[in-house]
């Protein structure tokens, strides 16, 4: 009685414990197991962060170097032969237009020149008696007519005789100012032979290249802005002129601004740094720098689609300190990845953050 009352006891306690106890443990199985699966799904995507794709206003700055050169230069030079007998000039000094810089030696041709004068005198004076002459028939209308010719290549002869007195004489041919002599007065000087440079430097020009795919974007009358070694001060030129083709080497685009320089501060030759303020982009599309990785044929980025990284070939355009333009390529809307780009290959699963 004793024994089947244990062996009952015994099995109670395996019915209860198959109810209770069993059932729970598998449960719990069951539930491990269910959360272990979410955590393979969850480290089976490479963790990335998102950056959603948008519009928004670009200001755009170009930086380029650029160079100071003078409004007007010219090198003062001999037309004629002959002895230079006078250099009315001072080393740096400004001159006035039409001043006279320097004297050749004229005697010749004033010589030259009053003898045409004489001959025009005396055909002037045949040409009347023969006038009356030819009105009463004693003379034929040819020797009229020669004596008329004379007398008009005289004036042409007198013409060129004072055109050669002309370049005798060195003037300035605009206001600026003098640079250093190359010659001396009782030099004897020959056509090509130089004698001082004049240089205008109020205002001044500016030269500078910018790269050609900002050239829809410059205009003449666009005021930049430039600076100088050594000088904290920032100074203004405005656009004059803009090269009408691209420097096929250098992908170039050659730009010429003009600046007052009343005190001179600016000089021909100095180097200076240009800051130009192009029209806004008011809808730029920009993204992240450190999305953008660099590849054999151009920039590409990730972004996400349907849990995937897709990889997309992009163009780019203007980089701030932050963020580059984006030309072509992607669409606004498009979720952008920024973090885990070493990692990813296109076609990866990811799982945003």
């Amino acid at each position: 009685m004793r024994t089947i009352l244990l062996i009952g006891v015994v099995i109670l306690a395996l019915v209860l414990g198959k109810l209770y106890v069993f059932p729970k443990s598998e449960a719990g199985k069951a539930e491990g197991s269910a959360g272990g699966t979410g955590k393979v799904k969850a480290a089976s995507g490479i963790p990335v962060d998102v950056y959603v794709v948008g519009r928004e206003s670009l200001e755009n700055q170009i930086f380029a170097s650029g160079t100071v050169l003078p409004n007007e230069e010219v090198n003062l030079m001999a037309e004629i032969s002959g002895r230079l007998v006078k250099l009315d000039i001072q080393e740096g000094a400004y001159v006035q237009k039409g001043q006279l810089i320097a004297k050749i030696n004229d005697r010749e041709l004033k010589a030259q020149l009053q003898k045409i004068e004489y001959n025009q005198e005396l055909a002037r004076k045949v040409e009347e008696r023969q006038k009356k002459l030819l009105n009463v028939e004693a003379i034929n209308l040819e020797e009229y007519d020669i004596t008329n010719n004379n007398i008009r290549v005289l004036d042409a002869d007198k013409e060129v005789i004072q055109s050669q007195l002309e370049k005798t004489e060195i003037r300035a041919p605009f206001g600026g100012r003098i640079g250093l002599k190359n010659i001396s007065v009782g030099a004897f000087v020959a056509p090509g032979t130089p004698i001082a440079t004049l240089v205008q430097s109020n205002p001044v020009k500016i030269d500078f290249a910018v790269p050609e795919k900002y050239s829809p974007n410059i205009r003449n009358g666009n005021v930049v802005k430039f600076n100088l070694d050594n000088d904290p001060a920032t100074y203004n030129a405005r656009v004059i002129a803009i090269d009408p083709k691209v420097d096929e080497n250098l992908r170039t685009l050659r730009v010429r601004a003009s600046a007052p320089n009343p005190a001179g501060r600016f000089i021909p030759g100095m180097f200076v740094k240009i800051m130009a303020n192009l029209e806004a982009n008011n809808s730029a599309m920009m993204i992240p720098t450190e999305a953008i990785v660099p590849v054999l044929k151009g920039k590409k980025v990730y972004i996400v689609k349907n849990g995937k990284a897709t990889e997309v070939m992009v163009q780019t355009g203007v980089r701030t300190d932050k963020k580059i333009q984006i030309m072509d390529g992607l669409q606004p809307g498009d979720s952008l990845i920024v973090s885990g780009i070493i990692a990813l290959k296109h076609n990866a699963a990811v799982s945003v953050n």
